[in-house]
């Protein structure tokens, strides 16, 4: 019923609508994460906000894997469907879920094992460590979820859905914050009670979006009744994939270890970057979705051999994002303090004025990092994975080293890593569109 072909219709209207159901499905992921991060910090204290903040970037990192290997499906699920090959896409739906399934096991099953390891390597604080640890385990038994979940919702916005799956991530959101509410404030049971919120959420949605998928797409019934994986079909899986697998982890280790480092600041840092980031990411997701929808149309229309309609999709994703970061940014600078505030005390001074630094250094360079998703999406859909790693490594890499150097400099501190998150977007874009304008003729025929 939701299926949209993205290789008809206007450009700008075409890739919008399909954007927009899978921006609001991650503004509700967000708006989640922010009602968390209120309940804990307001109901248990800075020490608890600190310690989900920890896991949250771990376990960010952990299913980054997941992720990547579900994005690079969804672009060979695309050509597939952009080239009307169904029997390609059968077998590429088996080795996916073959490959996805096998994943999701060794990653609970390796978290659960090296959870104390990890967290020394993490520099948790002492006095945070039995809690932080509890919630660790307790969301590693999601790890899972995640994975049916976006497989399969990466199976219907490849073929143009992006409804079906904003609607079962919306009914995870509303479960997940009715359950943190009654878990955390009403019946005490701290960070666990977060925790276990999130794991049933997760389980639900990701059951829900798999039935309802098999019940109304023949294809995939047929995929999965057959069950076969083709050599060929496989290759192209693991082909598109691993390098995105690769970007994703590199990402995901590069803020792991920032957050290790910024851990070492104390629980005053940790919760001021806890609540900061979760305010920055709700602000910037809409264009890291919208570089998503993106990717998917580029491949759609790459299986088609739409070659204008790619190059009009490029122009047109360019000023889109652009103009939207601008707008986020300006709000942002005026809006840091009432944000802080919904999460941190006003008693808690020293937590606030920190998160307040983080946001008036990071938010005014949100063009940086929307232009960097549009790369992302842009070399995976064209093919070029290895691009989008590269960019990833300069990204990241600056920031790490510059955190690292920066915040050893006592004059400087703690705000060298905030500084070093915007240049490493600077860095990397640069990089991407020097790429782009000089194999431009090569990338888009």
């Amino acid at each position: 019923m939701f299926q949209k072909d993205l290789t008809k219709g206007p450009v700008f209207k075409t890739m919008g609508a399909f954007a927009l159901p899978m921006i609001l499905g991650n503004l509700l992921q967000q708006g989640y994460n922010l009602v968390d991060t209120w309940v804990v910090g307001r109901f248990v204290g800075p020490d608890a906000l600190a310690a989900v903040g920890s896991a949250f970037a771990l376990m960010t990192f952990l299913t980054s894997v997941l992720l990547g290997l579900c994005m690079g499906s969804g672009v060979v699920f695309s050509l597939c469907f952009g080239r009307q090959d169904p029997e390609r896409l059968e077998s590429s739906i088996c080795g996916a879920f073959a490959l996805a399934a096998a994943l999701a096991a060794l990653l609970t099953a390796c978290a659960l094992l090296g959870v104390d390891a990890i967290m020394a390597w993490m520099n948790i604080p002492q006095e945070i460590l039995v809690m932080t640890r509890v919630y660790m385990v307790l969301v590693f038994w999601g790890i899972p979820a995640v994975a049916v979940y976006n497989f399969f919702g990466a199976y219907l916005k490849a073929l143009g859905d992006s409804v079906i799956p904003l609607l079962f991530l919306g009914l995870s959101t509303v479960l997940n914050i009715a359950l943190d509410i009654l878990l955390v404030a009403v019946w005490h049971y701290g960070a666990a009670g977060a925790a276990a919120a999130t794991v049933i959420a997760q389980y639900i949605s990701g059951a829900g979006i798999a039935a309802y998928t098999l019940a109304k797409n023949k294809a995939l019934r047929r995929a999965f009744a057959k069950f076969k994986i083709e050599k060929s079909g496989l290759g192209e899986i693991v082909r598109y994939s691993f390098l995105t697998c690769l970007q994703q982890s590199v990402m995901n280790l590069g803020i792991l270890m920032v957050q290790g480092l910024v851990n070492s600041f104390g629980t005053t840092v940790m919760a001021a970057f806890a609540a900061g980031v979760k305010i920055d990411s709700f602000a910037y997701m809409p264009a890291q979705e919208y570089g998503n929808a993106f990717s998917t149309f580029i491949a759609q229309n790459r299986g088609a051999g739409q070659t204008q309609r790619i190059r009009q999709g490029v122009r047109s994703a360019i000023l889109t994002s652009v103009t939207y970061c601008l707008a986020v940014s300006l709000a942002l600078w005026f809006l840091a303090r009432p944000l802080m505030l919904i999460f941190v005390d006003p008693a808690e001074t020293a937590i606030l004025q920190e998160g307040i630094t983080y946001l008036h250094i990071i938010g005014p360079f949100y063009c940086g990092i929307g232009c960097l998703f549009l790369l992302y999406g842009l070399y995976r859909a064209l093919g070029r994975p290895a691009v989008s790693v590269v960019l990833t490594v300069i990204s990241l890499g600056t920031r790490v080293a510059l955190s690292y150097v920066l915040s050893a400099i006592p004059s400087v501190g703690v705000i060298g890593i905030w500084w070093s998150i915007p240049i490493g977007w600077a860095l990397a874009d640069l990089t991407g569109l020097l790429l782009y304008l000089k194999n431009r003729d090569k990338l888009v025929a």
